[in-house]
């Protein structure tokens, strides 16, 4: 069992074959129409620019789009402090900038025990990030002064986890942008729905694994 509430999930695979003509597919159709389905303002995505950082990249859309808690002044709180009202753009230029995650990433890197090798560095693995957010009209409604209370339980929603009103959404750098998955009442459930019918049908391959953002068990 997966201790509840999951707050997100972090889906590694292989981005080849009938999974990467989708993908290509997608942000083309998505390009030639002027973007997809609208999703909450409040979503954090930042376009990646940065090569093979997909893992980190799925792992700060998951933190960001969660309710978790950051120890102030941290590295983290102040980079979600500073991803606020910029554009996708101007959020990867800042990571690609920021000497916040230097040290973190630093000690990280120390710890291995073998050199990286381009062999390790080739790969077709890929990361991607899929969490809850409301409705996108409820936040406009609730900024004209209608339907606050039910912005404020979309609010209540991201935290629980179950809830209507809510969309699944996944996140990453390499796509066109936030990307909407449909209605969300049972984040784990959905989620894991949507990768077995749209990832994992498509590909023969085994190399697949997902991470849960929640409670230790």
């Amino acid at each position: 069992m997966v201790p509840q509430p999951t707050k997100a999930l972090i889906l590694i695979f292989p981005l080849s074959g009938q999974i990467k003509e989708k993908h290509q597919a997608e942000d083309e159709k998505l390009k030639n129409e002027g973007g997809g389905v609208p999703v909450d303002p409040t979503v954090i995505w930042i376009k990646q620019t940065i090569r093979n950082a997909c893992g980190t990249m799925a792992l700060l859309h998951s933190l960001m789009n969660s309710d978790v808690t950051f120890a102030p002044h941290s590295a983290l709180y102040q980079f979600v402090e500073q991803c606020q009202n910029i554009t996708p753009d101007e959020r990867a230029h800042l990571l690609e900038t920021t000497t916040l995650f230097s040290h973190i990433h630093a000690d990280t890197a120390s710890q291995g025990q073998s050199a990286v090798t381009d062999e390790v560095m080739n790969t077709d693995l890929h990361f991607a990030a899929f969490v809850a957010a409301p409705e996108p009209d409820l936040r406009e409604k609730a900024s004209t002064g209608q339907g606050v209370a039910e912005a404020a339980a979309a609010d209540d929603a991201v935290k629980d986890t179950k809830a209507t009103g809510m969309r699944l959404i996944e996140l990453d750098g390499t796509r066109s942008g936030p990307l909407d998955r449909g209605p969300c009442n049972d984040f784990l459930a959905d989620a894991a729905r949507y990768i077995r019918e749209n990832y994992i049908s498509s590909s023969s391959s085994v190399q697949f694994s997902i991470l849960a953002l929640g409670p230790p068990a």
